[in-house]
C-alpha cells in the first residue's frame, strides 16, 4: 500500500510503469568522428586543438566510433536489441561552423538522416543541444565567460530546432553544466583546459544557465507540436547513512546546498541566497531579465547519476558531514565513482521533494569495465550486468513510492572517446574495436534488452 515517499517496500519482482522510457545514450564528439566533414569546423575537443598530454595517450576524437559514416549500422544494432529510445547530441560545429549566424545545411541534413533512420526503425530520438563541443572560434573570443557565446548559442538553438522540427520532439538543452564549467574553466582537465579565478568561473556558469533558457524558448517557439524540453544535470547525490529522520534531513539540506545555484534559478527564478553569500564578491553579473529567461518553464529535469556520497547529521549541531569511502570500496572504474545503487533512489527523490518537477528522466548511468571479446566472441561484462540489476532496483523503489521518474537511458550505447581518458575507459553496452571499428554487443546489452522488453527487473538478493 502506498503511503508516502520513503515508506513503501517494493515487491521482490516489480514492473515499471506502462510507457516507461528505456533507452541508451551517446554524444556527438565521443562517437561521430569525421571532425572536418561537410563543412564542420573545430570544436574545443577536436584533434587539431588538443595538445600533447591533455588526453591520455594523446588520443583524439578524430575517428572515434566513425558513427558519422556508420550511423545506419548503429541504428540497425539498436533495433536488433529492441531499444526504443536513443539519446544523442548535436555537434554545434556542424550546424554553425564558425559560431555565428550562418547555418550549415549539410550539418542539419546529417541529423535529419539520423532521425529518419531512427524513426523508420521504431526508435524515438531524444536530442541534446549542447554536449561540450563549443566551436573553437567562440572559445578564441572568450568562451562561456563572455556573453557573446550565449547570444551565439541562441542563434544555434533556434536554427537546429527549426531545422529538425519534423524530426525531433524530445529536447535536452545543456548537458552537465557543472562538469564542463568546473573541469574546463577551474580545474583545467577538460577542454578548453583553463584555470580561471572564481568570478570568471561563476560568470561562465551564469551564462550557461542563460543559454539553457534561450534553448527552452527556442523549443517553445519553433519546436513541433507536443515537444518537450528539459535540462540535464549531474548533481552529487547525498545518501543518508541510514533512513532515520535526522539523517534524511541532513541529506536533503546538503542536496539543496549544492543544487541551489542550478535548480534554484531554473525552478524558482532565483539563486539560493546562501550561495550568493558564499561566493560574495565573485558572484556573477546578472542583467535585468536574465532570471526570467533562465526560469522559462521546462517539462522535466534530467539527471545523470553514477554514484553518491554517504552523509549523516552532525552530532549536537546543525548541518551534515560526509563519511569517507574505505580504500577498497568498489569504484565502477573511476576514482570519483563510488558504486552506490541507491543514488538512483535518492537523486530523484531529493530532486522531486525540493523542486517538484512534473517528470524526471535518468539520462546517464553506467560504469567502466575493460572487458574484451573472448575466443567465442562473447563479452562477459558481469560487473555491468550486476550494476544494471542493482541500480534499476533502486530506481524502481522510488517510482513505487510516487516519484515521477519516467525513463532511464544507459550510458553509453557504444564504447567511445571518454574525454580526457581517451579510449582507455569503456562504458558501452556495445564493445568497439577501435582498430577495426567492429561492434560487439556485450552480455550487459543483451540483459538490458531483456529488461526493457519485459519492463521489469528481477531484484537480486
Amino acid at each position: 500500500m502506498k503511503n508516502s515517499i520513503g515508506t513503501r517496500t517494493p515487491k521482490a519482482t516489480s514492473s515499471f510503469p506502462k510507457n516507461f522510457v528505456w533507452g541508451t545514450a551517446t554524444s556527438a564528439t565521443q562517437i561521430e568522428g569525421s571532425d572536418a566533414a561537410d563543412g564542420k569546423t573545430p570544436s574545443i575537443w577536436d584533434a587539431s586543438r588538443l595538445k600533447p598530454g591533455q588526453v591520455e595517450d594523446d588520443h583524439t576524437p578524430a575517428i572515434a566510433c566513425d558513427h558519422y559514416r556508420l550511423f545506419k549500422q548503429d541504428v540497425r544494432l539498436l533495433r536488433e536489441l529492441g531499444l526504443k529510445h536513443y539519446r544523442f547530441s548535436i555537434n554545434w560545429c556542424r550546424i554553425m561552423p564558425h559560431g555565428g549566424t550562418t547555418v550549415n545545411e549539410r550539418g542539419i541534413d546529417f541529423y535529419k538522416r539520423l532521425c529518419d533512420e531512427l524513426r523508420n526503425a521504431g526508435i524515438t530520438p531524444w536530442a541534446t543541444l549542447y554536449h561540450w563541443d563549443l566551436p573553437q572560434e567562440l572559445e578564441d573570443a572568450g568562451g562561456w565567460p563572455v556573453r557573446g557565446t550565449v547570444e551565439a548559442f541562441g542563434h544555434y538553438a533556434n536554427a537546429i530546432v527549426k531545422g529538425l522540427r519534423g524530426h525531433v520532439k524530445n529536447w535536452m538543452t545543456i548537458n552537465e553544466l557543472h562538469t564542463f564549467i568546473q573541469c574546463g574553466y577551474r580545474i583545467g582537465n577538460h577542454a578548453p583546459f583553463r584555470q580561471e579565478p572564481d568570478q570568471v568561473v561563476w560568470q561562465a556558469h551564469h551564462h550557461v544557465l542563460l543559454a539553457h533558457g534561450l534553448a527552452v524558448r527556442a523549443v517553445r517557439e519553433f519546436g513541433a507540436k507536443g515537444s518537450t524540453v528539459g535540462f540535464v544535470h549531474n548533481p552529487e547525490t547525498p545518501i543518508p547513512v541510514d533512513e532515520t529522520p535526522e539523517n534524511v534531513a541532513a541529506a536533503r539540506a546538503y542536496y539543496e546546498h549544492i543544487t541551489g545555484h542550478y535548480f534554484g534559478p531554473m525552478c524558482r527564478g532565483a539563486y539560493a541566497p546562501a550561495w550568493l553569500r558564499q561566493v560574495g564578491k565573485n558572484r556573477p553579473r546578472i542583467r535585468k531579465g536574465d532570471l526570467e529567461i533562465i526560469s522559462s518553464p521546462t517539462d522535466f529535469i534530467a539527471l545523470n547519476q553514477y554514484g553518491g556520497n554517504i552523509v549523516r547529521a552532525r552530532k549536537g549541531r546543525p548541518g551534515w558531514e560526509h563519511l569517507p569511502y574505505p580504500k577498497d570500496f568498489p569504484r565502477g572504474g573511476f576514482s570519483w565513482l563510488g558504486d552506490m545503487p541507491s543514488c538512483l533512489y535518492w537523486g530523484p527523490r531529493l530532486t522531486y521533494e525540493l523542486y517538484k518537477p512534473a517528470a524526471i528522466y535518468i539520462t546517464e548511468n553506467g560504469m567502466h569495465s575493460d572487458d574484451a571479446p573472448n575466443e567465442e566472441g562473447e563479452v562477459q561484462d558481469l560487473y555491468r550486468c550486476q550494476w544494471l540489476h542493482e541500480y534499476l532496483a533502486a530506481l524502481h523503489r522510488g517510482i513505487a513510492e510516487g516519484i515521477p521518474t519516467k525513463g532511464y537511458f544507459h550510458w553509453s550505447f557504444l564504447d567511445n572517446f571518454e574525454w580526457q581518458h581517451g579510449y582507455n575507459k569503456r562504458l558501452g553496452l556495445v564493445h568497439v574495436d577501435f582498430k577495426t571499428l567492429k561492434r560487439t554487443p556485450k552480455m550487459s546489452a543483451l540483459l538490458y534488452a531483456k529488461i526493457a522488453a519485459a519492463n521489469r527487473v528481477q531484484h537480486l538478493p
